[in-house]
């Protein structure tokens, strides 16, 4: 009801000022799943929609056009966004994936404007399949989400406590040149617990915050860590991994080797395929200090051209209170287990909660454009000003990624 009001108050606001001479702003053109609060502070760009709901990725003007949009060959997996050469980079099902929690993937795809495919790269067994993210690296690769199976009795063998299978998080990257998988990583190779002192990895969690206990979520399913989001952070090589079930991001080294990440030694930081550093949520570890997140979705760095460039911005679903929260975060240097990021802003509001999906970007004039999955977009200022939603009814919003009208994205994909 109270989102229905905000349409007719937006609706009424948009007819006053337009019969008002003196300040005449330049608004958007309203349609039903539009809402203008302020319109003269609302960013000059458009919205990468993706919604796996309805197999649907388009561009989004302010004023509820369809700049372009996408025809895809199969159900989207979640993640799809615009390189900057116009094509369309996505991860999507295969239509015969054998694991098929939320978020399921399969295939990786790059599309090009007319909706022809560019490359494609299938990863699906009984034993793995890609999900939820993918990300291009400086060196053209690909670096995507798998979730690998372990039977039960492997998992018992690492002192898991269910007679279970488990489905725990990988990380590829693919040449697309070659098809090739040239990097990997494993959290099966990085695991503790302390409840069974007769198996190879049995320890002291807290003493070990650089390893992942196994039994921290014992779920029926399987579907112990549930990861959702990567981040490249190209001027430390490392990766940042939204761990959702666990409630906290993960810190990598990817200037390892594949087999060095097996171990806990090599490449830049020297500590292997350890955790470098984790945040979110302490009691992973067992340690002390406050929890952060409660579910998260959609890390990601403020680029170097942006107000807040360095920082990382992340949503907190909120599922424990019902009200979700965006975060804008600053790392301690060097990282430390022990220190908690630096909240330098954060957004919430009333009616902003989604148990699922969601994110947040900046934009150039220091709005941030919040993804609420199962409503659509909000738009606010840095003094958390409401100016602009988007809202459709039955959708289901992965992420929402800005795009200046005049970007090298932009530009390539009406070329």
């Amino acid at each position: 009801m109270k989102k229905i009001f905000l349409l007719l108050f937006s609706l009424v606001l948009f007819y006053s000022c337009s019969n008002d001479s003196e300040k005449a702003p330049t608004i958007p053109e309203l349609t039903d799943e539009i809402l203008v609060y302020e319109p003269t502070k609302i960013s000059d760009n458009l919205v990468l929609v993706s919604d796996p709901g309805a197999d649907e990725v388009y561009l989004l003007q302010k004023d509820g056009k369809r700049f372009h949009e996408w025809t895809l060959t199969d159900e989207l997996g979640n993640d799809a966004y615009l390189e900057d050469d116009g094509k369309l980079l996505a991860i999507l099902k295969t239509g015969n994936d054998k694991i098929i929690f939320g978020g399921s993937g399969g295939q990786i795809q790059v599309i090009n404007p007319d909706n022809s495919i560019d490359w494609k790269f299938v990863y699906s067994t009984e034993d793995y399949n890609l999900h939820h993210d993918v990300e291009r690296l400086p060196n053209g690769n690909v670096i995507a989400l798998v979730w690998e199976k372990k039977t039960a009795a492997e998992a018992q063998e690492r002192g898991y406590q269910l007679n279970k299978d488990v489905y725990i998080e990988s990380l590829i990257e693919v040449n697309p040149i070659t098809d090739q998988i040239v990097w990997k990583w494993s959290s099966w190779d990085h695991l503790i617990q302390d409840a069974d002192n007769t198996k190879i990895n049995f320890g002291t969690v807290s003493a070990n915050p650089q390893l992942i206990d196994i039994n921290f979520n014992n779920l029926d399913n399987g579907d112990i860590m549930h990861a959702n989001a990567i981040e490249y952070d190209k001027k430390n090589d490392l990766i940042y991994i939204s761990v959702n079930f666990y409630h906290e991001v993960w810190v990598i080294d990817h200037s390892t080797t594949t087999e060095q990440a097996k171990t806990n030694s090599g490449g830049n930081y020297n500590k292997g395929g350890n955790l470098l550093y984790r945040f979110g949520n302490p009691n992973t570890f067992k340690s002390t200090g406050n929890q952060l997140f409660s579910n998260n979705h959609n890390c990601n760095f403020i680029s170097d051209n942006l107000p807040g460039a360095g920082n990382m911005l992340i949503y907190s679903n909120g599922t424990s209170t019902m009200q979700s929260t965006v975060y804008e975060l600053q790392f301690p240097t060097p990282f430390d287990f022990n220190a908690a990021p630096t909240v330098v802003w954060s957004f919430t509001d009333v009616n902003l909660f989604s148990q699922k999906v969601s994110g947040a970007y900046r934009t150039e004039n220091g709005n941030t454009i919040i993804t609420e999955g199962d409503f659509g977009y909000w738009e606010v200022t840095p003094s958390k000003e409401l100016v602009w939603q988007f809202n459709k009814p039955g959708g289901f919003f992965w992420r929402g990624y800005p795009y200046k009208k005049t970007s090298s994205a932009v530009v390539n994909l009406k070329k």
